[in-house]
């Protein structure tokens, strides 16, 4: 999650594409590594994993979407940068109200079988 709230530092929005792109350059990964896809098949799992972490930051008001497909980081997520933590985890995320309650909410869901998957 870090290493996507430092590329988006810059105040400018940015699409899903270029972020995911920018990222996979900067990890240095292959085009295999690029394409692996899930088990499902349907997505690249590095997409998805980018996908969780945009999800994850924007639920603690780091990063805001400012339309379908593009998102910008906030003030609060220029506030964690400017702390320089060694990492961004569920556990640092915890400290953001917004974060607890999306947390939660999707435990409860879960535990009671609220969530539908599409099934």
């Amino acid at each position: 999650m870090l290493p996507l709230l430092k590329y988006i530092a810059d105040q400018q929005e940015h699409s899903s594409r270029e972020v995911i792109d920018s990222l996979a350059a900067s990890f240095e990964l292959c085009e295999a590594e690029k394409q692996k896809l899930l088990p499902s098949g349907q997505q690249a799992i590095f997409d998805n994993r980018v996908g969780w972490a945009k999800t994850y930051l924007k639920k603690a008001v780091l990063l805001e979407y400012t339309q379908r497909g593009y998102y910008k980081i906030t003030a609060r997520g220029s506030d964690v940068l400017k702390r320089t933590p060694p990492s961004i985890d569920i556990k640092y995320l915890k400290q953001f109200p917004e974060f607890i309650k999306f947390k939660s909410k999707t435990s409860i869901e879960a535990s009671s079988g609220i969530i539908d998957n599409g099934v």
